[in-house]
């Protein structure tokens, strides 16, 4: 394994020139997760019964950056991007990817450092990266139009690549996340910037991740769900990116994400024209009603489901509220 050589965001053109997409990953992946989880082999398979892809980024073969990704649905159907946040990955969105595949294009990439993508423990881990990986992807597929759904982190990645191509955005589904400043952080959060005490709770003991699957939620969860949830982070090595999502949060203007996400959030006019649909759990500890709000504000033209006894995880809360919503919308016919 290599363990901490110095890689650079994939921002530049060359860099998305460069990757190439695979059936399977190589065997010989240098910055592969420790353990890497083999979906159908688990207990949960019947919870995500989909084919794995991949996206190998960067320039140089034996420095690349395998991104794995679901590319569910008749090739020349509608595009539906959907993006996960922290900690979770592409199991997320599992029930949208299995209501949709039927008529839509479902893209579901795991961030790198999340799901079953690479873990480079040198990586910036910065929010233009991701967005940079996203845009990648698409190139890559030759997705000239997409419809978005996100959620957590996915909101900023995602309207990152949306306010790039704001010609190709076709609709938006907003779902428990932010892409705007904000000074409202949980306590519970901004205790894992602390640098020792962050690396012992989530590196150590995976206190994010496992917290989440109570927290994040109303209603327990169900077992296979928390296993398929909990399973790409099952040690410290694989779990650099849960902690590095908490420490890329910009609450400063000297923070190295914080200029990408200002220009992100000062674009996000350029949106004003697409329809979106705003489904939000409002018992959410983190992205509370209050960030809603920010989003009605931005969007007065959005249409509103908000749930008062749904959490963070709104897709595992209540999907047989949210799906329904989705189909439909993106269907046109509400």
């Amino acid at each position: 394994m290599v363990a901490a050589t110095k890689l650079e965001p994939t921002t530049t053109s060359k860099s998305e020139t460069a990757a190439v997409l695979a059936d399977q990953a190589p065997a010989d992946r240098p910055f592969a997760p420790k353990v890497r989880v083999v979906p159908a082999q688990t207990a949960w398979a019947s919870e995500y019964p989909f084919r794995s892809r991949w996206l190998g980024l960067g320039a140089a073969a034996d420095q690349r950056l395998w991104l794995h990704y679901l590319d569910e649905g008749p090739k020349d159907a509608p595009v539906v991007l959907a993006l996960h946040g922290n900690p979770t990955w592409s199991f997320y969105w599992r029930k949208l990817a299995l209501a949709l595949r039927d008529r839509y294009r479902v893209i579901v990439p795991d961030h790198i450092g999340m799901g079953l993508s690479d873990r480079p423990q040198g990586w910036p881990y910065h929010l233009e990266g991701h967005v940079a990986n996203v845009r990648a992807l698409l190139d890559a597929l030759g997705v000239s139009r997409f419809s978005l759904a996100v959620h957590d982190w996915g909101g900023a990645i995602g309207m990152g690549v949306a306010v790039d191509r704001p010609a190709d955005v076709d609709k938006l589904i907003v779902t428990n996340t932010a892409a705007f400043r904000s000074k409202d952080i949980p306590a519970s959060i901004a205790s894992v910037r602390i640098p020792v005490f962050g690396k012992l709770a989530v590196l150590g003991a995976n206190a994010f991740a496992w917290a989440a699957t109570v927290r994040a939620v109303e209603k327990p969860l169900p077992p296979l769900a928390k296993r398929g949830l909990l399973a790409p982070y099952g040690n410290a090595h694989d779990r650099i990116a849960t902690l590095r999502f908490v420490e890329d949060i910009p609450m400063k203007a000297s923070h190295p994400s914080w200029d990408t996400l200002t220009g992100i959030e000062e674009r996000l006019r350029l949106l004003d024209d697409k329809p979106m649909k705003l489904l939000w759990g409002d018992a959410d500890f983190c992205f509370t009603p209050k960030f809603r709000r920010r989003w009605q504000e931005l969007f007065p033209r959005a249409e509103v489901h908000a749930w008062q006894d749904v959490g963070h995880y709104v897709m595992e809360d209540a999907p047989e509220r949210a799906l329904p919503l989705m189909a439909s919308f993106l269907d046109g016919k509400g």
